[in-house]
């Protein structure tokens, strides 16, 4: 359970610049009712963080029910001073791709200074001493897509020993799981294997709520002197979906645009670690995917064949306008969820994997070079979490031998996370 928050310090005149308007509170939106952290601590006040000096961390999805951003609505709370916002990777604000650096600035609405956690060597991966001090704790408000590769989970932890290092207080405005709560998938991180997009042994789709994984970091990453509050959801229960929330989607990353994109992602990420293009420069970044030299005929007969739950295939073309094969024409597959609930993300991108390089082993290449700060080890083995499936893709293992050794590693991790989980299914 959430610790109790310690004494609140007597607040010191501070001299910032006026606070930006912030749009009149008027009743939600009756399309859902599940209110996320941001919408609890603002219905209540903000007295959880009254008296003391915070630094957020947070990107453009950390925004209430009408839209308004954690950043404005603290730094016009009464007895809340926001004194530092922290960018995780693409930014405060959003406006940075994929493993590009972000750099420090002000805020041009707040005036308050931001540091970034987001830089060209892993040590800026976490906030530095100098960035944390005077701070009493550090606020987290990031939408998390329930991946254990999209590295904003990571950032939380690493944020989460900085404070606990600093003596601060971290706080969790918890959001829903866009993908759901119930289903675990993928294969368990093995030790060697550990990078930016996977600090920590989870299964990929690990089925929790950032405010769930604080708890199970905090057990499993020995921060029992870590003062942690976690601020829950309201109304959310764990088989829903993102769009029954009645929550605004605000993109999570600059593709990730749709909760439908979220879905497919703990599988069709795995095409980061290949030259296989997973639809970056196009409208459906990885709900489709492809490569100049695929038969796309023939490659949608392959994955048809597999009578993978819960998802179809069409042949598809399109050229993408920047990363992989930019201004080439690709040819590869789309997909389409036909049963959220029977849909395995992580069993059908492998399948795209293993098929795209059946049809050309030559033209078909793993990823050599460096992938979130780790040069010596291949970036699929990353994303994975072990070499065992690259190993047996390469001398020809079909799907079900590759996900033979799936259910013991899900099962022991759905047992693990058991006494975390704080939301209903």
């Amino acid at each position: 359970m959430p610790r109790p928050r310690p004494r609140a310090r007597a607040r010191t005149t501070s001299h910032r610049p006026p606070r930006p308007p912030v749009p009149a509170r008027r009743p939600a939106r009756a399309a859902g009712k599940v209110r996320s952290g941001l919408d609890v601590l603002a219905a209540g006040r903000f007295r959880a963080l009254r008296g003391r000096k915070i630094g957020l961390v947070c990107n453009p999805t950390a925004v209430d029910a009408r839209l308004a951003h954690a950043a404005d609505l603290l730094h016009a709370a009464p007895g809340v001073e926001l004194a530092a916002l922290f960018g995780p990777e693409h930014g405060v604000r959003g406006d940075a791709q994929y493993m590009a650096a972000v750099g420090g600035e002000t805020d041009p609405r707040t005036g308050v200074p931001v540091h970034s956690l987001y830089g060209e060597t892993a040590a800026s991966l976490r906030p530095s001493p100098d960035a944390l001090r005077g701070l009493d704790a550090l606020v987290f408000d990031v939408q998390d897509v329930g991946t254990r590769f999209y590295t904003y989970q990571a950032t939380m932890m690493l944020c989460m020993e900085a404070a606990a290092e600093a003596g601060l207080g971290f706080v969790v405005l918890d959001r829903p799981n866009p993908i759901g709560g119930v289903a675990v998938e993928g294969p368990r991180l093995l030790p060697g294997f550990e990078s930016f997009c996977g600090k920590h042994d989870l299964a990929v789709r690990h089925g929790l709520t950032v405010g769930e994984l604080a708890l199970l970091f905090q057990a499993e990453r020995n921060l029992s002197r870590l003062v942690l509050e976690i601020v829950p959801c309201q109304g959310w229960s764990r088989r829903q979906g993102f769009r029954e929330t009645g929550l605004p989607w605000v993109f999570p990353s600059p593709n990730m645009p749709t909760p439908e994109t979220a879905l497919v992602y703990p599988g069709m990420c795995l095409l980061e670690g290949t030259n296989l293009s997973e639809g970056r420069g196009t409208t459906r970044p990885f709900e489709i995917f492809g490569a100049p030299w695929l038969d796309a005929a023939r490659l949608v007969a392959d994955l048809t064949a597999e009578r993978l739950p819960g998802v179809a295939f069409r042949p598809v073309s399109f050229v993408p306008t920047w990363d992989k094969h930019a201004g080439v024409r690709c040819h590869g597959a789309e997909l389409f969820v036909t049963d959220a609930e029977r849909f395995q993300p992580f069993r059908a991108g492998l399948a795209c994997v293993l098929h795209a390089r059946r049809q050309d082993p030559v033209r078909f290449a793993w990823r050599t070079e460096p992938y979130e700060f780790v040069s010596d080890v291949p970036a699929f083995d990353l994303l994975c979490g072990s070499a065992r499936e690259r190993e047996a893709i390469e001398v020809g293992a079909d799907l079900a031998s590759l996900v033979r050794a799936f259910p013991p590693e899900e099962r022991a991790f759905a047992r693990r996370r058991v006494r975390y989980l704080r939301y209903e299914a």
